[in-house]
């Protein structure tokens, strides 16, 4: 059911209720207006305490279980605005524990249980007119809004790290080098035996040299 933000009826004194529920609303208002006040009614708590700033009513009704604002919250909001905010709290016996706790912190002037006649507001008139107790509460304020976790940065991803370099299937060892280098001589060797093996069997057979010295002295450089 749709309800509008705010319904006026229009008397002298005004009242703001702001309860949650239509059949509470309708009862307060019926007995406000029997003592000619008018009512202004709002379904919403955070938008009640602007509504008390732009109406400054006479009293307030609140219950704690309201959108967007907690009643308790609301009341100490109003408080906060007016130290003179005259406050009613309107609880169902099983939240009246929890309620009187918020009556008591926000400075209410009373606690109404439901189901509200008019006997109760009559019987409780003077004690609703009365003195404003003060709202031990008001301190703690910004302590009763919970705490709104900030959310986390979200860190960018980390870039890709490029492919390592391929190594060689195998590498080589310091066992190879000797074997290349043992391979080079053995080459020039062959060539070198190749190239004056004719001659020195000429130079031996003249007797010009030894060529078993010579066979030595030349394996003694290649090794």
């Amino acid at each position: 059911m749709y309800h509008a933000p705010c319904v006026r009826f229009e008397m002298s004194r005004v009242a703001l209720v702001v309860v949650g529920n239509s059949i509470l609303e309708g009862r307060l208002r019926n007995i406000m207006s029997r003592r000619g006040w008018s009512v202004e009614i709002c379904h919403d708590g955070d938008k009640a305490v602007d509504e008390y700033v732009r109406l400054k009513p006479e009293l307030v009704f609140l219950t704690l279980d309201l959108p967007t604002m907690d009643g308790h919250i609301a009341a100490l909001e109003m408080r906060e605005t007016d130290p003179k905010a005259r406050i009613i709290f309107v609880s169902s016996k099983t939240r009246l524990s929890k309620t009187q706790d918020a009556a008591y912190s926000s400075g209410a002037v009373l606690t109404l249980v439901t189901p509200v006649a008019f006997s109760d507001v009559d019987e409780k008139w003077e004690e609703i007119m009365g003195e404003i107790p003060e709202a031990p509460g008001l301190p703690d304020l910004d302590a009763l809004y919970p705490d709104l976790e900030e959310p986390e940065p979200v860190l960018p991803p980390l870039p890709e790290l490029p492919p390592l370099p391929l190594l060689p299937a195998e590498p080589p060892t310091l066992t190879d080098k000797p074997k290349k280098k043992r391979g080079r001589k053995l080459k020039l060797l062959i060539l070198s035996t190749i190239l004056i093996g004719s001659g020195l069997g000429i130079a031996h057979y003249l007797e010009y040299i030894d060529i078993q010295e010579y066979y030595d002295n030349l394996f003694g450089i290649f090794n």
